[in-house]
């Protein structure tokens, strides 16, 4: 059951990164290849990671919950993060505020997820 935790936080991790990967990298390598260019623009992208952001921090925190009571901070940084997630791929405030929206919010899940993990570990 802790493995399962353990898989749930850093799969979780790994798609914060890969969000951060999409945010950051894809535009630098738009400008050297036409291909990535298209995919860095496409808003489905968007809508994928948090279609599997969602479910999958939702899960991993409710299991930890069940096993010790989660602080209110940790729902929290989960919560806010995935609403900036949201926001970014809404464009909300404006589309030239999306990346650093989308990359706060993702940091932010990341963190909790990690927070998380370290949390389960130091309880073991």
């Amino acid at each position: 059951m802790k493995t399962n935790a353990a898989l749930l936080d850093a799969g979780a991790v790994a798609l914060s990164s890969l969000c951060l990967l999409h945010c950051l990298a894809l535009p630098l390598l738009a400008a050297a290849l036409p291909l990535f260019g298209a995919w860095a623009e496409a808003e489905w992208v968007h809508w994928v990671f948090i279609s599997m952001a969602l479910p999958l921090t939702a899960f991993a925190l409710w299991r930890a919950h069940r096993q010790h009571a989660l602080p209110a901070m940790a729902w929290l940084g989960a919560a806010l993060g995935l609403a900036l997630l949201l926001a970014g791929a809404l464009e909300f405030p404006s589309h030239d505020s999306e990346t650093a929206v989308t990359v706060t919010g993702s940091l932010m899940l990341a963190a909790t997820h990690v927070w998380n993990a370290r949390r389960r570990h130091r309880q073991c």
